[in-house]
């Protein structure tokens, strides 16, 4: 037995929620404190009326259960719920509730939602998981709207949909990208701030979830849902076959840290209704103990919560045949009773022991707003973490030293930190995954788009509604000398380098890469570094490129097919300073001069030009040798290439100061001096 299933020992794995025997359909339903649950089957035609009330029997441990013939596939219901008053708890047995473990929801009304039973049947047609090894993924986050709904080869009943994330123009453009994991934003049943709505204005990124087993129905396409949930459930199973298919894996991006209720003043839907004071974080007065910033907090010290997740988990893992989850705000999920992070929480001690989830990725937000909520680097070592040092210190070394320099004369940091990121972050990640316990990336959703970054030092925020005040004032991004758009050609041209610099370092890290949909065709988003409830070209993926966005994508996809061909690329361990073998690759760190670095160099913010030797040894004698050249100094510089024990030819692979990919096969030798332009990159393979 699983650590998940010892939770519930007396409900099995998958019997929450609905299940149907024969002719018999029997709900189970989660409440401590409730005084009576009540079962409505609700008519098709008017959700309003009640067909058929069933009054649910209380059992152990809370769980209330009841069996009848008339809870059969298509069956509409939903729950009314009434209980003791008290300060902790939120009973209204008037409000229809949505059922925690439907797999189906359909919207009746702008307050109301009911749920309905489905079997979700579908053919796979023989297509299995990718399973893509870790060291070989690539992420992309990505809208599941978003991505596709300004993408004009497509059918205008198809734009921003479940159907066009497997559509044949979509899946041609990911892997001509060289992207192998689509890491979806919230795609689990949402539902938007009533401010938002009042402002005209949707919860678009989609961190507001309701229900955690229904697909968002707003993603499917116009024929799907009409034709039900039956339909739409096909519809988000076809686009992962055909992602599978064509060797691309599925990761959600999953918000189980609070629910679309709010805190004290928000409307109530289904869990607080059910059981405020259980599914809660509260205190004993009844006021949420937030750690998210959405106003609650699910209590992840309650056993039934931890087993509601890990049901849903399941579900997505089993019946969705999704690849793997990243995890909204993950810190709360791991909070024990006194509101401490945990890390062995029965939450993650559950997950690590569930064998449904042996191949699945587990990838996490490694904090939350609560108190002590920042911990990178302290999950299990069986969770890889979003690396935000990696962010950080990259965006510094490219974007702010630079500034700092053109402002004052002088850099602010040299290379070591840069070096430390490069390397695997073995100060944060030092567990048995190595680097690849960590994600690498320089953007994501929340944040600037990578355009942005170097276009913009502050944010643009207005569109919003809210003057300005949302979205971060730390963003370290430079505009290179014009705020925005309308830059002079010299300074358009320092933004594209910086662009490929910043997506070459991604991409040439030890760990997980990952890059935000948009950024590899340079995307913009005019400044808003909050662009949660922008529902508009703005945040969808730009089809019509420019020369410059093409030359930007066509420089990406052979950045990642280098990633690909050399795997002393994408290291499975942390490197090793003297030897390289199968098991780990030999690191060296090279001055300007050719000489490996020394202490001074390490420590001197104006020394800001390194060199990254890294060998791997195969079992048949062969290798594959790399010298990866930084130059951080908007001055260009000569550079030695070091002299290297059983090598003496090095040959161009890439140079970031190139608009586009050139292959010259330029022949150089060791002792050699190349000249570097200011602020860029050359690779070079060593034999």
């Amino acid at each position: 037995m699983s650590t998940a299933e010892s939770l519930a020992p007396a409900i099995q794995a998958g019997q929450m929620g609905v299940t149907l025997n024969g002719d018999l359909g029997t709900i189970r339903v989660y409440s401590e404190t409730a005084s009576s649950i009540e079962l409505c089957l609700l008519d098709t035609d008017d959700p309003r009326s009640v067909v058929k009330s069933i009054p649910l029997q209380r059992g152990d441990q809370g769980i209330w259960s009841a069996t009848d013939s008339d809870l059969k596939l298509g069956t509409k219901y939903a729950l009314r719920v009434d209980g003791p008053e008290g300060p902790r708890n939120r009973f209204n047995d008037s409000l229809f509730l949505i059922e925690p473990y439907a797999k189906a929801v359909v919207r009746e009304s702008a307050r109301e939602y009911h749920c309905v039973v489905v079997d979700g049947k579908f053919d796979w047609q023989g297509v299995a998981k990718p399973n893509i090894p870790l060291d070989e993924l690539v992420v992309y986050e990505a809208h599941a709207r978003g991505l596709t709904r300004g993408n004009k080869a497509l059918p205008d009943d198809l734009r921003g949909t479940y159907a066009a994330l497997g559509h044949e123009s979509t899946i041609a453009h990911l892997k001509k990208i060289g992207v192998n994991a689509v890491e979806l934003l919230p795609i689990q049943m949402l539902i938007s701030e009533p401010h938002l709505l009042k402002n005209g204005l949707i919860n678009y990124w989609g961190y507001n979830t309701i229900n955690f087993f229904t697909p968002h129905h707003r993603y499917a396409t116009a024929a799907a849902i009409q034709a039900g949930p039956e339909a739409i459930i096909a519809e988000l199973k076809t686009a992962i076959r055909e992602l599978h298919r064509n060797g691309i894996e599925v990761i959600m991006d999953v918000v189980y840290n609070h629910t679309a209720e709010g805190g004290a003043g928000g409307l109530t839907y289904s869990y607080r209704g059910i059981d405020n004071s259980s599914y809660y974080r509260q205190d004993d007065n009844g006021h949420y103990q937030d750690t998210t910033g959405c106003g609650n907090s699910l209590n992840f010290a309650n056993p039934q919560v931890v087993q509601m997740v890990i049901e849903s988990l399941r579900y997505w893992t089993e019946e969705m045949q999704v690849d793997g989850y990243r995890f909204d705000l993950a810190t709360t999920l791991a909070r024990n009773e006194a509101n401490h992070f945990d890390p062995n929480h029965p939450l993650l001690r559950a997950i690590n022991d569930e064998p449904a989830f042996a191949a699945t990725k587990m990838i996490v937000e490694p904090w939350d707003v609560g108190l002590g909520g920042w911990q990178t680097g302290n999950f299990p070592d069986r969770f890889s973490e979003w690396n935000d040092r990696f962010r950080d210190s990259v965006r510094r070394f490219w974007l702010s030293d630079i500034a700092a320099a053109r402002n004052g004369g002088n850099h602010w940091n040299g290379v070591a930190d840069l070096a430390t990121r490069l390397a695997g972050s073995r100060d944060i990640v030092d567990g048995p995954s190595g680097p690849l316990g960590g994600v690498n990336f320089i953007t994501a959703h929340d944040g600037f788009c990578l355009h942005d970054l170097v276009s913009y030092n502050v944010k643009h925020n207005n569109a919003n509604g809210e003057s300005n005040r949302d979205g971060s004032n730390n963003n370290s991004s430079f505009n290179h000398g014009h705020e925005g758009e309308g830059a002079s050609e010299e300074i358009r041209m320092q933004r594209r380098k910086a662009v490929r610099n910043l997506l070459a370092t991604v991409l040439f890290s030890a760990g997980i890469p990952m890059i935000t949909s948009g950024d590899e065709r340079g995307k913009t988003q005019n400044g808003n570094n909050n662009a949660y409830c922008q529902d508009s070209v703005m945040t969808w993926l730009n089809w019509d490129l420019t020369r410059h966005q093409q030359d930007l994508e066509d420089t990406f996809s052979y950045l990642t097919k280098l990633r690909r061909e050399n795997p002393v690329l994408r290291p499975k361990s942390f490197g090793d300073f003297n030897t390289a073998s199968e098991d780990h690759d030999l690191l060296k760190w090279y001055n300007a001069a050719g000489e490996i670095m020394s202490e001074e160099n390490w420590h001197d913010p104006e020394c800001r030009t390194i060199s990254r030797f890294t060998e791997r040894l195969f079992g048949d004698g062969s290798k594959n040798s790399l010298l990866l050249i930084i130059h951080g100094n908007e001055s260009s510089s000569l550079v030695t290439l070091p002299k290297i024990d059983g090598s003496s030819e090095y040959e161009e692979l890439w140079n970031s100061a190139q608009e586009a990919p050139t292959i010259t096969a330029r022949k150089l030798y060791a002792g050699d001096q190349v000249q570097l332009s200011g602020t860029s990159m050359l690779l070079l393979r060593v034999n």
